[in-house]
């Protein structure tokens, strides 16, 4: 196994631990608040983030090896068909899904901090990391 993986590895785990803790603690207050309808839009959600969020580690661990160019058109690529996925997932969500079996509210709120959870557990993970970068040489 490579330095390289297991620092990805560390990240994932670092970033999912804290999600899952929100998530579970969401859904919990979202389906005492409103029943079903908030239990499913807090799972939606919690779904969601994780697999939006996930796609980006997995798309570093695809680009390790590969030149800037590759790496950057990759990063590019897997942004915008998140953002595509995202649009598209929401729109269906809203357009096919009644308000009284999927709440809102709940999915929003529950999105916003999964996301807050999962950008903290990531950052905290990463500042753990001891990775070495090769610096060039300096001649005074």
């Amino acid at each position: 196994m490579s330095d390289q993986k297991s620092s990805e590895s560390l990240m994932l785990r670092g970033a999912l631990v804290p999600s899952f803790i929100v998530g579970i603690i969401a859904i919990g207050l979202c389906t005492f608040i409103v029943g079903l309808p908030g239990f499913l839009g807090a799972l939606i959600a919690q779904f969601v983030v994780i697999i939006y969020f996930a796609i980006h580690i997995g798309v570093s661990r695809i680009a390790r090896n590969l030149d800037p160019m590759s790496t950057m058109a990759l990063a590019v690529f897997s942004y915008f068909a998140k953002l595509l996925f995202l649009g598209v997932f929401l729109y269906l969500l809203s357009a096919f899904t009644s308000r009284d079996t999927i709440n809102r509210t709940s999915f929003g709120a529950t999105a916003i901090a999964l996301t807050f959870a999962w950008l903290g557990g990531e950052i905290a993970s990463y500042m753990k990391l001891r990775i070495h970068l090769p610096l060039p040489n300096s001649k005074n």
